[in-house]
């Protein structure tokens, strides 16, 4: 079975790629199956309907000179995703969002959670305190041990609270953007076990992030340690996906990353159909 469980459109603010041309360049790869995840990233973005009005970036090259920091569209991504579903049969289309949460913001993705119906959320973490990783915002003022687990932390005071999820999206992601290079696994175990002993017992996963190649990161991600610490607390529930931005990412290094998991000794990986698993061999 091929299929993408980590995909953006021009739903998502920082991608320009329809939704449709997804779908028929999905179809022309082979694709039995994708899963479209839309980025929602409250705090420092606002719906679109939001009462005090739209907040904007200034436009890379390419782009207008000002960018709207905009959540999903949500009636019109649900009213695509139907429509594609009834022009494609011939591909299984299931609807899913990336909730870059954050502590502050989880009201706020509760009740997104539960006025519409989904097949599939990453939880994902891509700012703490409202500062990028990116910009490198969250990591000044702080040594790289203070950076590392503080992101972690946040994660895990997350996952105490909120459950409407299926897996913990990149991990490791804040590997992307340290600039001090990889910090040691051994001195983040601690947290990263207590993160993904919660995780086990709720019954959700993790994903593994194809993106980590095109990035230049030395290791999967999350990195092999953490993939090999979850196998070894018992977890299963596995999705991949190419966290798609482009044409020429989506699908990437899927195959491979098949061919990684194997070779560290799980069985299976996941699809998602109404919040619930369904396992394929691999």
């Amino acid at each position: 079975m091929f299929t993408d469980y980590h995909v953006h459109t021009e739903f998502s603010d920082d991608s320009s790629y329809p939704m449709e041309e997804v779908i028929k360049d999905a179809i022309n790869m082979k694709m039995d199956e994708i899963c479209f995840t839309d980025h929602v990233d409250y705090g420092i973005k606002r719906d679109w309907n939001d009462a005090q009005g739209m907040l904007y970036r200034k436009g890379g090259p390419g782009e207008p000179e000002k960018m709207p920091l905009a959540n999903v569209n949500y009636p019109k991504y649900f009213e695509k995703i139907e429509f594609l579903r009834n022009k494609y049969p011939e591909i299984v289309i299931k609807q899913g969002m990336e909730f870059g949460m954050q502590v502050h913001t989880i009201d706020q993705y509760q009740q997104l959670f539960n006025k519409y119906l989904f097949d599939f959320i990453i939880l994902s973490c891509h700012q703490v305190e409202d500062k990028e990783f990116w910009t490198q915002d969250f990591q000044r003022g702080r040594t790289q041990k203070e950076y590392n687990e503080r992101y972690y932390q946040e994660i895990l005071d997350i996952i105490k609270v909120y459950k409407d999820y299926s897996v913990l999206g990149h991990l490791d992601l804040i590997i992307r953007y340290d600039n001090q290079g990889v910090y040691p696994f051994e001195k983040l175990k601690p947290i990263i076990k207590k993160i993904l002993e919660i995780v086990i017992k709720d019954g959700k996963g993790i994903e593994v992030n194809t993106s980590s190649h095109r990035y230049g990161l030395k290791d999967s991600q999350p990195s092999k340690d953490i993939l090999k610490l979850y196998k070894e607390l018992g977890g299963k529930i596995i999705t991949i996906g190419s966290d798609s931005h482009k044409k020429e990412h989506l699908g990437a290094y899927i195959e491979e990353t098949k061919a990684l998991l194997k070779e560290l000794g799980f069985e299976s990986y996941c699809t998602f159909d109404k919040m619930k698993p369904i396992y394929h061999e691999l």
